[in-house]
């Protein structure tokens, strides 16, 4: 192995609560961990993304306390220190942060793919392959901090772009970040679309993990100075009472807000994108969950013990094999059954599922 690929890790952001994704997912199984293709958990599918790239031994999960015990059962060859639970969620910076700041202060050289836990990235070998591209990029210059443009097959709403600007020379497919936007409305994304010039922002990053330490104290301090204690204690008996201590106390704010944006136009560091042309999921909603599932002549998807007449546009989603669903000439709703919870909604009201999870009395969260 190379001196070079000794230096490269992977985290995985594995925190989200899922509400969306109520009411199989629950505290005591996240949606990360929830079966999808192949059977495999979303977490998994993450784990195993990476292989061929960055070895086991180098892969970090950040995830919050309560998912702490399920994810180390679901990864046995998750290396105890490499599980790094926040005590309270504080949004992306943070978590991204965390990752950054004790890597940093293992391994000065760290340079770090910052992966999600919610994604379907198929073919996974062309994944991997940008993978490596996007380290030899930063390796290349360690004032980049790479993030991974999904080229788009329509004018989303639910994600947010990055426009590309010129290209990075000897580099096939990277290029500067020229800005990123939050999620346009449908008039922009159509726009976004006809240009040709902007992506799907990934969520995903590779950064050396003392760039991304500089960039958050350059643009965000109080961050910082809180990330600094907690990591100098980290791999120490005062971890467990650093982080209780202060990781609360952080002003929560998303990496894209906090970072990426104000260091597009900063010239301390070097933002870039690299394209993947590949087929991207978020699976962030029943809506898109519903996708991991094939579809019928008549638009229906099911894993359940499923009895219909005459319905078009479904999804029936159940955990209990020994329980029927049956409908009769219904229409693009979505019902999904566990042990001691249903939920119907009509399809177009997917996302105010997580409005309802907040509402749901605490013993069926």
């Amino acid at each position: 192995m190379s001196d070079i690929a000794t230096h490269r890790y992977a985290g995985i952001a594995a925190g989200g609560s899922g509400t969306r994704l109520w009411p199989a997912s629950r505290a005591a199984r996240p949606k990360q961990l929830l079966p999808v293709a192949g059977g495999l958990s979303l977490l998994e599918h993450a784990w195993r993304r990476v292989d061929g790239v960055v070895s086991a031994e180098r892969r970090l999960v950040c995830t919050t306390a309560g998912f702490a015990a399920a994810i180390r059962a679901a990864l046995p060859q998750l290396a105890a220190d490499n599980l790094l639970a926040e005590p309270v969620g504080r949004d992306t910076l943070n978590a991204v942060g965390l990752m950054a700041f004790v890597l940093a202060q293992r391994d000065p050289r760290a340079v770090l793919a910052v992966l999600t836990a919610d994604h379907l990235i198929e073919p996974a070998d062309v994944f991997r392959a940008r993978l490596g591209d996007a380290f030899r990029v930063v390796e290349a210059d360690a004032r980049r901090i790479v993030t991974f443009g999904v080229t788009p097959t329509h004018a989303a709403t639910g994600y947010g772009y990055v426009e590309r600007g010129e290209a990075i020379a000897g580099f096939d497919g990277a290029f500067r970040a020229k800005r990123f936007v939050e999620k346009p409305d449908a008039a922009r994304a159509a726009e976004y679309l006809r240009s040709g010039a902007f992506a799907w922002n990934s969520g995903m990053f590779v950064f050396a993990a003392a760039t991304m330490r500089d960039a958050i104290a350059r643009y965000q301090p109080a961050c910082a100075a809180g990330l600094a204690e907690i990591a100098a204690a980290y791999d120490t008996p005062q971890r467990d009472a650093v982080l209780a201590r202060v990781y609360p106390t952080l002003p929560r704010i998303s990496v894209d807000r906090g970072v990426m944006e104000p260091a597009s136009a900063d010239g301390a560091f070097a933002v870039c994108t690299l394209s993947l042309d590949l087929t991207w999921l978020d699976v962030g909603s029943w809506s898109s969950y519903a996708e991991t599932v094939a579809a019928d002549d008549a638009g229906n998807r099911s894993n359940a013990h499923w009895c219909d007449v005459g319905s078009r546009g479904m999804t029936v989603i159940s955990d209990d094999p020994a329980h029927l669903v049956a409908t009769v000439a219904c229409e693009d709703l979505i019902v999904v059954h566990t042990k001691d919870a249903t939920l119907v909604c009509p399809r177009a009201q997917a996302e105010r599922v997580k409005e309802l999870a907040e509402r749901v009395p605490e013993k069926w969260r």
